[in-house]
């Protein structure tokens, strides 16, 4: 019986992902922990004329030029007030890397598929296309964000090529 039980644990932690936790506003959402590979305070952005509104500028992390891209203006929200207390997430896509703009940066998350549900077809049109799922968490939801269409905005080839 407790071999039963050992197996069931392993199958359980098998069966997890680890998400980092950013916060727009007073809604949560998780990036696959693989995929990050910074968490910094974003500093001397330098505007990019004539870029999608998405894209806040260039700035400089570790002596690497790296596209900083708003994670409000990507979900269609408005922008926030002050800019303040911001935190960016280093992403890596097609051998670029890109700085995620984000209110907040909560804490890692070790989630199984027992709380994890598809895409609600009640979520805004304009979240849904970049999201993997949910998490239903005490009380409030975790959006889990695709990563790869996060980035693919202005890029149509880049998807085209897959098919």
């Amino acid at each position: 019986m407790m071999q039963a039980a050992n197996s069931n644990a392993t199958r359980a932690e098998a069966g997890t992902t680890d998400f980092v936790t950013v916060f727009v506003g007073e809604t949560m959402f998780g990036l696959a922990i693989n995929r990050v590979h910074d968490v910094f305070i974003p500093a001397g952005v330098t505007p990019v004329p004539l870029s999608p509104p998405e894209i806040v500028g260039l700035l400089n992390l570790r002596g690497r030029v790296v596209t900083a891209l708003c994670l409000r203006r990507r979900l269609s929200l408005p922008d926030r007030e002050g800019e303040t207390g911001r935190m960016a997430i280093g992403l890596e896509q097609g051998g670029e890397t890109f700085a995620l703009i984000v209110d907040g940066v909560g804490e890692v998350l070790k989630l199984g598929t027992d709380t994890h549900e598809a895409v609600p077809i009640n979520l805004d049109a304009r979240w849904r296309d970049l999201s993997l799922g949910v998490h239903r968490l005490d009380g409030h939801l975790l959006v889990i964000l695709d990563v790869d269409a996060l980035l693919a905005f202005g890029t149509p080839n880049l998807t085209a090529g897959a098919a």
